[in-house]
């Protein structure tokens, strides 16, 4: 028999991988994106077509007569939940994904409070899917990712959905690459780095390739659950920094420094927390055998090429203007070292 997907937002970094795995294992595919484009990637038999996940009436006719699965990239708050269920009658489940960023901690810190006084969240070792999560809204990423989870939850066997809570992710087609901040670095020649909070911070990392076997599993066992889509391994910072240091071939000192940033441009990463954010994949294992495809470092050689190609003959800025707009000005050297001078 055959079996039906529906991905949206096939031609983002995780929907490329998504598509791929799910045709590869035999699903009937239809990549939805606005530009309908396709993946050189993809199997001959992916069928492309054009719609904006904004456009109820595009979104109806990508789904068509129905699907087994619909799996959403994009899907951001309570109006495109509602957008979701309202196609229940032709989706036999959904596949939708969330972020970690939902999580706070007991005191009800999260990301949205992170740069209060006090205010990062201090998560347990390891975050399980059980942690309380922030108040759903419309207010910020966080708020309206926690909406979307309950809208979409609160379906239950109407919509089974899974909702896969997604940490830093990463791999080729990332507009906000964290990686970009050491490979420039190694490009233009930096031979030192700063590292804050002694280069222990660790964000968990989540590959592409593992989210999508994550997808791939879920659509094949449908249900209503939230699941942590994350990678075997949680590297610190200092690591991290070392793996892609290896992947370019080259050697940089760090510097690290106990505590927070010494100046605002200095020794902040993309990675950088004063506590480790890190979690838990025992539940996907458990309730859909799943193992990863890849650690962290196997992954490392195609996202720094990826980066290596977009800023070739580029400004970072220009190359990477959501990383601007997120994290500003990541390589103020002027400031680095004046510090290394003081």
């Amino acid at each position: 028999m055959t079996r039906r997907a529906v991905v949206i937002g096939a031609t983002g970094q995780i929907g490329r991988a998504a598509v791929g795995a799910l045709a590869r294992d035999g699903w009937e595919v239809a990549a939805v994106s606005r530009g309908g484009g396709r993946d050189e990637g993809w199997p001959g038999d992916v069928r492309v077509a054009r719609a904006d996940r904004e456009d109820d009436a595009a979104l109806a006719g990508a789904v068509g007569d129905g699907c087994d699965v619909l799996v959403d990239m994009v899907a951001y708050g309570a109006a495109h939940a509602r957008q979701l269920t309202g196609l229940a009658d032709r989706v036999g489940s959904a596949v939708v994904i969330s972020s970690v960023s939902v999580y706070e901690d007991d005191k009800g810190r999260n990301f949205d409070t992170q740069d209060e006084p006090d205010g990062f969240p201090e998560y347990p070792v390891w975050i399980t899917e059980d942690q309380r999560t922030i108040q759903p809204g419309d207010v910020s990423y966080s708020t309206r990712k926690a909406a979307l989870e309950r809208e979409l939850l609160a379906a239950g066997a109407r919509l089974p959905t899974t909702m896969l809570r997604a940490g830093a992710i990463h791999g080729p087609y990332c507009g906000t690459p964290r990686e970009l901040y050491f490979v420039k670095r190694n490009l233009d020649g930096r031979t030192r780095r700063v590292l804050a909070y002694g280069g222990r911070s660790r964000f968990h990392p989540a590959s592409v390739l593992n989210i999508a076997e994550l997808i791939r599993l879920a659509a094949a066992q449908p249900g209503t659950r939230v699941l942590n889509a994350v990678d075997p391994d949680a590297p610190t910072v200092a690591e991290i920094a070392g793996a892609i240091d290896t992947v370019m071939g080259v050697e940089r000192e760090d510097v690290l420094v106990e505590g927070p940033p010494p100046a605002p441009t200095v020794g902040v990463t993309p990675w950088s927390a004063p506590v480790p954010v890190v979690c838990d994949m025992g539940a996907a294992e458990r309730e859909l055998g799943y193992r990863a495809v890849a650690g962290y470092a196997e992954t490392l050689p195609d996202t720094v090429a990826w980066i290596e190609r977009q800023l070739a003959g580029r400004d970072w800025r220009e190359a990477y203007p959501k990383m601007l707009r997120s994290y500003g000005d990541l390589f103020d050297y002027a400031a680095e070292d004046a510090w290394f001078t003081a």
